[in-house]
């Protein structure tokens, strides 16, 4: 709350910088803008805290107490569902009653605050209109700034609206008088310009007599009466749709399109009147004729040539008319609708805060104890992630929303529906005890089909068989290094099973063969596990990489030859394929490092180069470490 509060006073330091306010003026002013703050804080807030509770509990393993006794994540998060909705109801009276309430005085306060000029007058390089004057000075000097330089001022005349008298100045100074409520502004070695406007508009337009004159000294008094004569309790303006309640909107949106009906008919009324189609008759069968013609072919033998000729240019003036006033009436239905729309996102973000503050613990409390991180470090950033994410496509969508782009009603909900699915399937693998992403539970089953690892079947390998005969004749010795390496030496199980039979009839147990660490060779076996893994997403990541060159290339090539559709969906194809590479590529990587530790060797940094050419040539890449590994494996001790 005050980082957003802060942010406030940094968007409006410039109505409340030197206005000379009381204390209690800037008061009011922090309390009516805290809570339109509250909107974006509560959500933040309830996804932030929730992250951070759950994500303790996670870490110091209070969840798995929990468990231990019989108390599943739905139970522990119950009180806090319960309270969550309850504030989800508050929040809904709160922007329902208080924020309309809020934003009245707020808007009332910064228009009284406008009004009240600063205690020096002007500010240096910035326009600031005093009065009936803009006054402009590039540097200020001396105790209270009462030294001017370079003095530009733009003088209103009389009603009119422009300025036609400009004044510049090298210096200039303000003098004033604590008793008198003039201030005299004295500018020195200038010039004074004055457009002068005649009353016979042609002579003023194409004459543009003006006078120009040069000065030592120019007095100009200036009434301050009135500048610091504001009421800070006025409040007179309350139209604004961010100050009404449900009630109201409904009220004011039934009557807005009411309005934008009437004007509707009004216009269509007024086009029809002006199209001069209730003038035809007056012109028809005048042409001379023995006999009467009753159903001409064609209606123009019904008009002399002259009077053809005068309804032709009728229909231009009237179409030329009509097309003028569809354009200007465009633009006021147009604000019309925005002010709808405006009015129709009011009211149902009322309800969406609500809403949201429920989704957003959904999101936060499993996300914690899925991250396992407590505090502020980590859980912060990731709550404010996620939070920018719903708050820019928020924003997004009820921009949108205003013109028409979107549906009003779909714009306000569309953060909420696009974050309800994220808050349901953090829940789900919460609940299920499962990690956050499990890539793997995709990839297996696409790997039992289409993947055939040339390791994992062993009947597939070419394996030498050591006959029993031979096998007693072994020394001890012998016997154990054939049970630890017997997949080094391109054995099969069923010769590791009958030395262990010959060294148990020895006196040697299986049992013991294990904790001497001689039962089986772990580096050897967690080399062939990390070549299988290779094998197994290296070949995925083959099937992809082709994929993506087919589809990209094929795409792009329909698109410039004018097949836009088949071009885009293999376009897409691609992109669903570059993605998948992508996910499968660090995988790839990751089995080639855990499988070089075993070597003592850094892949990744031998290897740059290889990585770098991985993403063009994947297929060469394969091929490559396919026939290096295999031969690594055999150097795996």
């Amino acid at each position: 709350m005050l980082i957003f509060l802060l942010q406030s006073v940094w968007v409006y330091i410039a109505e409340l910088a030197g206005k000379d306010l009381q204390f209690d003026v800037i008061l009011k002013f922090l309390l009516f803008v805290s809570p339109r703050i509250v909107v974006l804080v509560l959500p933040l807030t309830i996804l932030l805290v929730s992250i951070m509770v759950f994500g303790n509990f996670s870490e110091n393993y209070e969840f798995a107490a929990m468990k231990s006794t019989g108390i599943s994540l739905q139970r522990a998060m119950k009180s806090l569902s319960i309270f969550i909705v309850f504030l989800a109801i508050v929040s809904f009276f709160f922007a329902n009653n208080v924020i309309p309430l809020a934003e009245f005085n707020f808007f009332n306060l910064r228009r009284n605050i406008a009004r009240v000029q600063p205690a020096m007058i002007v500010a240096e390089g910035q326009f600031n209109q005093l009065q009936d004057i803009n006054i402009k000075v590039a540097k200020k000097s001396g105790e209270n700034g009462e030294f001017l330089e370079d003095v530009i001022i733009h003088q209103k005349k009389g009603n009119s609206s422009a300025n036609y008298t400009v004044i510049k100045s090298k210096t200039g100074e303000f003098y004033s008088d604590e008793s008198s409520d003039l201030i005299q502004l004295i500018l020195y070695d200038g010039n004074y310009y004055d457009e002068i406007q005649p009353a016979n508009y042609q002579k003023r337009t194409k004459n543009r007599p003006q006078i120009k004159s040069t000065f030592d000294r120019y007095v100009i008094n200036i009434d301050i009466s009135k500048f610091n004569n504001v009421d800070f309790e006025q409040k007179d303006a309350s139209a604004r749709f961010n100050m009404l309640g449900v009630e109201e909107l409904n009220t004011t949106i039934d009557s807005l399109y009411i309005s934008r009906q009437k004007s509707i008919d009004v216009f269509s009324k007024t086009m029809n009147s002006r199209s001069y189609q209730n003038n035809l008759n007056l012109n028809y069968n005048v042409v001379k004729s023995d006999s009467i013609v009753e159903s001409p072919e064609n209606i123009f033998d019904l008009f002399t040539n002259k009077k053809l000729i005068q309804l032709y240019e009728m229909a231009i003036t009237s179409v030329n008319s009509v097309q003028d006033d569809i354009k200007v009436k465009n633009k006021s239905f147009f604000i019309a609708n925005m002010n709808i729309n405006k009015h129709i996102v009011a009211l149902h973000d009322k309800f969406a805060l609500g809403l949201m503050c429920i989704i957003l613990f959904f999101v936060g409390a499993p996300l914690g104890a899925l991250i396992r991180k407590g505090g502020i470090g980590l859980p912060l950033v990731i709550a404010i992630l996620i939070f920018l994410t719903y708050h820019f496509i928020s924003i997004f969508a009820k921009n949108s929303s205003e013109d028409g782009s979107l549906d009003p009603v779909f714009a306000t909900w569309l953060a909420g529906i696009i974050m309800l699915p994220f808050s349901i399937y953090l829940t789900s693998r919460a609940t299920k005890d499962r990690a956050l992403m499990d890539i793997d539970a995709l990839l297996i089953p696409i790997k039992l089909k289409l993947v055939r690892s040339k390791l994992v079947n062993e009947q597939n390998l070419e394996k030498q068989s050591i006959e029993t005969n031979e096998i007693d004749r072994f020394e001890n010795e012998k016997l154990i290094d054939l049970i630890k390496n017997f997949r080094h030496y391109g054995l099969k199980l069923a010769d590791k099973n009958n030395a262990l039979k010959v060294l148990h009839n020895r006196g040697i147990t299986e049992l013991e063969l294990k904790l001497s660490g001689n039962l089986s060779n772990e580096s050897y076996e967690a080399g062939i596990r990390h070549m299988e893994d290779y094998h197994e997403n290296a070949t995925l990541a083959s099937y992809s990489h082709l994929s993506l060159l087919m589809f990209g290339v094929s795409g792009l090539i329909l698109r410039n030859n004018g097949i836009q559709i088949l071009g885009g969906i293999l376009i897409s194809l691609a992109l669903i394929s570059l993605i998948f590479f992508l996910i499968l590529l660090p995988k790839v990587l990751k089995n080639q490092s855990e499988f070089y530790k075993l070597l003592k060797k850094k892949f990744i940094t031998h290897n740059v180069v290889f990585i770098i050419l991985a993403l063009p040539l994947f297929f060469l890449y394969r091929l490559y470490f396919n026939k290096k590994m295999n031969e690594d494996l055999t150097k795996i001790s």
